[in-house]
C-alpha cells in the first residue's frame, strides 16, 4: 500500500499546523475580499440579465393564425391501419408459399 508522503505543513491527522495557519495569514483578508467581490460581480451580472430579459416586450410581434389543417404525417391514423392490414397480408401469402 502506497503511503503519500507527509507535508511539513499538515501533521499525522492532516490537520493545519501552526505553521500553515501563520504561512495563510497574510492572504486571509484578500482572499475574502477577492470571493466578496466575485460573488458581487457574479450576482450583479446575473440580476442584469433577468431585468434586461423582463424589460423585453413581444406584443409586436405578429402571431400567425393556426393551420387549417395540420399536415399529416405517413404513419398515423387510417394510413397506419391500411398498412398494417397490408402487411398482415404480406405475411400471410409468405408463410402459404
Amino acid at each position: 500500500m502506497a503511503i503519500l508522503p507527509r507535508s511539513s505543513y499538515y501533521d499525522k491527522h492532516y490537520r493545519q499546523s501552526p505553521a500553515l495557519i501563520r504561512a495563510r495569514q497574510p492572504y486571509l483578508v484578500r482572499n475574502i475580499f477577492t470571493g466578496l467581490g466575485l460573488c458581487a460581480f457574479t450576482i450583479g451580472v446575473y440580476s442584469w440579465t433577468i431585468n434586461a430579459v423582463a424589460q423585453d416586450d413581444f406584443s409586436d410581434v405578429p402571431i400567425p393564425d393556426a393551420p387549417a389543417q395540420p399536415p399529416h404525417s405517413p404513419h398515423t391514423g387510417v394510413e397506419k391501419s391500411v398498412s398494417a392490414a397490408a402487411l398482415d397480408q404480406q405475411k400471410a401469402e409468405r408463410l402459404k408459399s
